[in-house]
Parts: C-alpha cells; sequence; structure tokens
C-alpha cells in the first residue's frame, strides 16, 4: 500500500484527482464524479472538521473497532461495489469544484501534517491508528474511487 505521507504519492493523488471533470463516469456504483468527490472528502471531515456524527459508543464502537478496522485500515484493496457506511452517503448534488479544491487540499494536508502527527492519533470510529493504518485508510478510500472512475 501506499504512503499518502509521501510527496511522491500525495502528488500523484492530486494528479489522479485532477484528471477527473463534471462529465467523468464511474466504471461501477451510482455516485456522480461530485458526489464522489463529496463522499471521499468526508473521511477528511472526520478527521479536520469534526462537523458529523459524534462519536460511536457502545455496542456499535464495539463492532467498528473489532469487525471493521481491520478492514478499513488493512494492506487489501477495496472490491468493486462495495456497501458505504451511511455517515459517507452523498445522496444530492454537489459543486464539483468546489469538491474537488477541498479533496486536493486535504490530501495535501494529511501530507503536510505527517506521520508523526497521525501516529496514535485517535480516529472517530476505530479509536487510536498507527501512522500506516491512517496511511492505509486515505489512501485505499481514495484510490478505490479514482479507480472507479478510471483516473
Amino acid at each position: 500500500m501506499k504512503n499518502v505521507f509521501d510527496k511522491e504519492v500525495s502528488n500523484e493523488l492530486i494528479e489522479r484527482i485532477n484528471k477527473l471533470n463534471e462529465q467523468s463516469q464511474p466504471k461501477w456504483g451510482k455516485m456522480s464524479a461530485d458526489q464522489m468527490l463529496a463522499h471521499c472528502n468526508v473521511a477528511y471531515e472526520f478527521v479536520f472538521d469534526n462537523k458529523h456524527h459524534p462519536k460511536p459508543k457502545g455496542l456499535k464502537k464495539l463492532i467498528l473497532k473489532t469487525f471493521v478496522k481491520k478492514f478499513v485500515t488493512g494492506e487489501k484493496p477495496y472490491k468493486e461495489n462495495i456497501r458505504t457506511a451511511p455517515e459517507f452517503l452523498i445522496s444530492d448534488k454537489k459543486n464539483f469544484d468546489t469538491e474537488k479544491t477541498r479533496l486536493t487540499t486535504h490530501v495535501a494536508k494529511v501530507q503536510e501534517l505527517g506521520e508523526d502527527f497521525f501516529d496514535n492519533k485517535e480516529s472517530h470510529s476505530f479509536g487510536k491508528l498507527t501512522k500506516t493504518e491512517w496511511s492505509n485508510m486515505f489512501y485505499k478510500h481514495l484510490d478505490h474511487h479514482l479507480r472507479q472512475f478510471e483516473v
């Protein structure tokens, strides 16, 4: 899995994002390009904006940490057409250029903050993650959707 804290990797991701346009069509799934960009931004909003649902508690927290964490932060790439968590669903139209700019800014910010910032940082859903788990989570999700739109 590529390391998002590496400047070369973050630049590659930004270049791929910049190849998208409003007419880009998915190879699978139902999201439009603007919705996909907004969907990808949610992962970063959980880290930087704290504008989503409160942190999970009780049984939901246990399930996320026990079963979902390894799937999300592990090395194995996502399969096509996997289900989306409710917090990540985007069903309304978004401003393509705004979402694209937000996403490239988030990717650059993660790289600039660096792995030391993220190492053992608490995630919204999974508790403390290592720098590798953070990198895998960011890269794997974004790469999945960029492949979805063939960029």
